[in-house]
């Protein structure tokens, strides 16, 4: 992918450097199990933010994890992720879920891209088959990459994953405008703005819990903001 802007450093990343960052919304049955994972493969050096908009004990849980707790009344997804995505001082961020489907042992894997000179580093779910998510689902999130591919103008394979890293600058650089569809928006601008923006297979779990998403309003939301964005982004 294009990497006119990419931002090499002079000295490498570690995870004193790394923020992991999510959104979280009663998810008490998995929140324990995703801050274990991200504090064995970090050595417990990694900031972790939780933006928090739940009725059941994921906060409580989340702060006896050592995790940062920004509570926010319940928004939708973007809303929470932006908050998460902005909150840290460190200059990498890596977004994730909170129902324990993403692999956080790759964490590491996601460190080196950046300190390759990756801009950004997006996890490419369905390179894999993605076997554990639902049909429908899996169906949409091909549809989603195929309409933003031809929308962009440029291949890409899974624009709806909840898992990238990010340098600190390109995220404060961009103005997010989207809710449901920040995900797709979070890859896409960076993308056409000519940063180095990499997809990279990760596995993908069976999710812990329910899935607060609906699949045909969502999916409604999320073609819809990626036409905005792609629209957007070529009239700059």
């Amino acid at each position: 992918m294009s990497s006119q802007q990419s931002g090499e450093t002079d000295s490498e990343y570690t995870f004193d450097d790394l923020a992991v960052v999510m959104g979280t919304y009663n998810e008490e049955d998995a929140i324990a199990t995703v801050l274990e994972d991200i504090a064995t493969v970090t050595d417990g050096r990694a900031e972790v933010v939780c933006v928090d908009g739940s009725s059941d004990r994921t906060p409580e849980i989340a702060r006896d994890h050592g995790a940062t707790v920004i509570e926010q009344e319940p928004q939708g997804y973007g809303v929470a992720v932006r908050a998460a995505v902005l909150a840290p001082e460190r200059p990498v961020v890596v977004t994730t879920d909170c129902d324990d489907t993403y692999p956080m042992e790759r964490l590491p894997d996601f460190l080196d891209e950046i300190n390759d000179g990756a801009d950004v580093v997006s996890g490419d779910r369905l390179y894999y088959g993605a076997d554990e998510m639902p049909g429908l689902n899996k169906l949409g999130n091909e549809l989603f990459a195929l309409l933003a591919s031809v929308a962009i103008g440029e291949r890409v394979h899974d624009t709806t994953t909840g898992m990238r890293a990010y340098r600190r600058e390109v995220v404060q650089k961009i103005r997010w405008t989207e809710n449901t569809g920040l995900s797709a928006e979070l890859l896409m601008r960076p993308l056409m703005r000519g940063y180095d923006v990499r997809e990279r297979p990760i596995e993908y779990d069976e999710r812990k819990g329910e899935t607060k998403l609906d699949p045909f309003e969502g999916g409604a939301a999320i073609a819809k903001s990626i036409l905005k964005v792609a629209f957007e982004e070529r009239l700059r």
